[in-house]
Order: structure tokens, then sequence, then C-alpha cells
């Protein structure tokens, strides 16, 4: 036997917005239209294979690090693309990784300050060992 996720659960103090700038990040998740409303407890969106991004209402704002987070890469474009393209949206940098020679990741919070990475993708890792 083996476990699969069922969801990814984010604490926020108002679901229904996070779940909206959630929605404008991520290329493989989709917004259900109508099947949330602002004030609902919780929100979600959901990737094809039915995985879910869940956002559940808590009375707390975040404290501390959070002790899990996602790394993204761009589905489109690189990570430099992807990191310009978030910080749009409203991400806030929290650490600049990336190195002289192309390596690393930025760190972002959202607008509640849960972090999250956008990492290389697998192409670029790629080509960058084809150039070495």
């Amino acid at each position: 036997m083996t476990a699969q996720i069922a969801n990814i659960s984010f604490d926020a103090l108002d679901s229904y917005s996070q779940m909206k700038w959630w929605d404008q990040v991520l290329h493989d998740f989709d917004l259900e239209e109508g099947a949330d409303e602002p004030g609902d407890p919780e929100c979600a969106l959901a990737a094809a294979d039915g995985t879910l991004v869940l956002f559940q209402q808590v009375p707390e704002t975040k404290t501390v690090k959070n002790r899990i987070h996602l790394c993204l890469v761009a589905a489109d474009g690189n990570r430099d693309s992807e990191a310009e393209r978030v910080r749009a949206l409203g991400a806030t940098v929290v650490d600049d990784r990336r190195t002289p020679d192309g390596r690393g990741w930025v760190v972002f919070a959202d607008p509640e300050g849960n972090e999250f990475c956008i990492v290389r993708s697998r192409t670029e890792i790629e080509a960058d060992h084809a150039v070495r």
C-alpha cells in the first residue's frame, strides 16, 4: 500500500482571496467558477488529476517560517521570468538564492506570508549541463 496526496492545505485569514491569488500563480490548477465565494471558510483549486490546493480560514496570522513549502517551476519560460511574474502579482522576495553561475532559487512570500520558491526547471538544468 502507498499514500497519495489528496490536497495541499494553506491556512489563511481570507481563504477566498488566497485562492484567487494562487489561481494566478499556478498553471496546472483551475478555479472552478462559482464553487467558492468570498467569506467561504474553505476554498480550493483543482488539478486535472483531482489533487487540490485547499485554503482553510483560520483566525490567526502566520507567525513563523513554514515547515513545508511549494517549490515551483515555470510552465513557460524560465526561473527568472517566472520570478518576475510572481513578483508582479504581489509576491514578496524573502531571500534571493540565485548564484552568479545561474544556479539557485528565489524564496517568496504570498500575500499572507506563506513561503514558496521558484526554482530552475529540468530543461534549464539540462541546458546548463550541456554547456559544461
